[in-house]
Formats: structure tokens, sequence, C-alpha cells
């Protein structure tokens, strides 16, 4: 049943209440700290389960009252409006004991590369991190650009920005993929549809004492910058490029006129590219927690697909067809197609769990 699975959390939930209120826990602040956080997390399981077992017990009196002549009539409008609550409250906590991705609460570094399709994919990549800003204003988030490499026609050849805010992890790791863009572009004499591509990479912020990094490991180059940046770009020796040797990523920056606030961002960048792949690679070998995964991380893999001329895009790995697109990129409603995503996301660990 269902109630017996809570009470480890139950149990949990008072043995931590026991210690948060002992004199050595008190003494010791970083103890305490954590036990807080675990506590704090385990709230919402404890407040939910209360109200299921009031529900329960209810139902239970409710029932005993069936076997009173006189109360039968009062039972069974009583259970009429108590037994549809069961699924309803089952379900709130099936999801509230879903594992938490660890990542969930940090901020993202996300990365738009343009791909096939020359110009119109670098058009795309403005066109689609256009979109995530305005997603991004709607939520209340803040969107810093770390680095911007321009195309000649207009678009971007790479975008790569920090997105902080609440829970911004949570809602946009599902953008990681091939994102396809089907439309006539403005050059097109003859009206014909090109299909160009783009990749995007979700990568969680780390903290400095999350990734060590051996200086010894870093090659790190200093050039002149390139392309728009003002009077002083291609003056000075400003721009940075980092190697990491042993995983051979390789970092460049050149946006700020300042070498040390390029080389800043640059780490950052490299950091959190570091952290990604040791998730990959732990993810690489648990095959069935990939497999439940909605693709979240996979850069190989076509995800959604953007028809103009149809006014519609495409979720391929829900199945989910919108005929909105206009007003999802243009208004930043990212909301339509990343709710599905994380409700099936949800439906399939609560499957794999068995819940």
């Amino acid at each position: 049943m269902l109630a017996d699975k809570l009470t480890p959390f139950i149990n949990r939930y008072n043995e931590l209440s026991n210690l948060l209120s002992s004199p050595d826990i008190t003494s010791d602040i970083k103890r305490m700290t954590a036990l807080s956080k675990e506590q704090s997390s385990l709230l919402n399981i404890v407040e939910k389960t209360k109200e299921y077992k009031t529900l329960l017990n209810e139902i239970k009196d409710a029932k005993a009252m069936l076997y009173d002549p006189e109360m039968i009539d009062m039972a069974k409008e009583e259970l009429k409006e108590l037994e549809p609550q069961v699924p309803i409250i089952e379900e709130e906590i099936k999801l509230l004991l879903l594992p938490k991705d660890p990542n969930d609460d940090r901020n993202i570094i996300v990365e738009l590369r343009a791909g096939a399709g020359g110009d119109e994919a670098a058009i795309f990549v403005g066109d689609l991190f256009d979109a995530y800003s305005r997603y991004a204003e709607l939520k209340g988030w803040k969107v810093e650009l770390l680095s911007t490499s321009p195309s000649d026609a207009g678009g971007f050849k790479e975008v790569i920005a920090l997105i902080k805010g609440e829970q911004v992890y949570s809602r946009l790791k599902y953008e990681g993929g091939t994102h396809r863009v089907q439309r006539v572009p403005e050059t097109e004499s003859q009206g014909r549809v090109h299909t160009s591509a783009i990749t995007v990479a979700v990568m969680p912020e780390v903290d400095d004492v999350e990734i060590e990094i051996n200086e010894n490991d870093l090659k790190i180059d200093v050039m002149r910058s390139s392309g728009c940046g003002g009077q002083s770009v291609n003056t000075t020796d400003s721009a940075v490029r980092i190697t990491h040797l042993p995983s051979g990523i390789v970092v460049t920056n050149q946006d700020q006129k300042s070498q040390h606030k390029n080389k800043e961002k640059a780490m950052k960048v490299l950091k959190a590219r570091l952290y990604d792949l040791q998730m990959q690679e732990a993810q690489a070998k648990d095959s069935e927690a990939r497999s439940a995964q909605v693709g979240t991380g996979d850069r190989s893999g076509r995800i959604r697909t953007y028809n103009y001329p149809q006014n519609r895009i495409s979720d391929h790995r829900i199945s989910l067809t919108l005929y909105r697109l206009e007003a999802i990129m243009g208004g930043g409603l990212l909301d339509e197609i990343i709710d599905p995503l994380i409700t099936d996301h949800q439906t399939k660990i609560v499957e794999a769990a068995g819940l």
C-alpha cells in the first residue's frame, strides 16, 4: 500500500526534529544546516501524508456509519464527497516521492550553435535565443550573455548565456538536443522551404568548489578579438582561449574588453562543460535511468521541429504538435511544450518506480 511506503519519510522527519533540538547539534552550525535542509525537503511529503491519512480515516468512519439506518444517508453523501479525493491525493504523493534531480535548483549555461543550413541556421539561433529570453522574462529569471559569435547574415553562429533564477534547470533541461527549422528564407526568390538545424546544450552552473581544475591541465592563449565589440576590441589582446588538455574541451571568449573578464567567463563555461561531461558519463553507465529521461542532454537526437509555413511546432519525444508556433516563439510561451514534457517524464519515473 502507498501508506506503507510513506512511513519511512515520517519516521525520518520525526528523527530530524529530535536531532535538531539536541544541544550537540545546535552547536554544530554546519551539521545543523544540513539537517535542516533535509527536514525541509521532507516537509511537503509529511504534510501531504497527514492529509492522506486523515482522508482515509474519514472514509473509514463514513463506511462504519453505513450500518446505522439513521446515518446511512449522511454516510453515503460523505463517501460521495470523500472517495473521489483519494486518487487525486495519491497522484500528488507519488510525484513527491519521485527522486529529485540534484541539479533542478541550479542556474544554467545554455549554448546554441548553428548547424546545417548556413545563414538560416544562424538566424534561427538568434530567434530561439530570443524566445528563451522572453520565457526567462516571464519567469522572472535573469539572462546574462557570456559569449556570442555573430554571422554575416544577422544571426549568430553561437550564443552562450547564463540564465539565473528559481528552478531554471528543472524546466530548461529538456531543451538539449537538435532543433530543426523549416521556413522560406528572405533571400529565397522562388518561395521554397529550406530546412536548417541548430544544437542546444543545457548545462547546470557549478560552484568553484564542485569542479576542481588543475592549472597544469590548462593551456591559456590570449589574442586580438575579432568582430564587433567597441573601438578597442581589435587593438588589445583581450580575447581568451582556454584548452582543458585532459578532456580536449576548448572555450573561447572575446565579448569583454577586459582580458580578465573574458577569462572569468570562459572558466565558468569550462567548469559547466566538465560537470556536464561527468553527468553524461554517469548517466551512460545507468542505461535504465537514461532511457527513463525525456532525452535530456542528448545532443545528437532531433527533439523538435519548427515549421513556419504551417505555423507548427512539434516535439518528437512525446509526439506533441501545436499549431501555435508564431505565438509560442514570439511570446516566449514555452510552458506549452515544457509542461507536457515534464508530465511525460514524471509518468515514466512513477511507472519505473512501481508507485
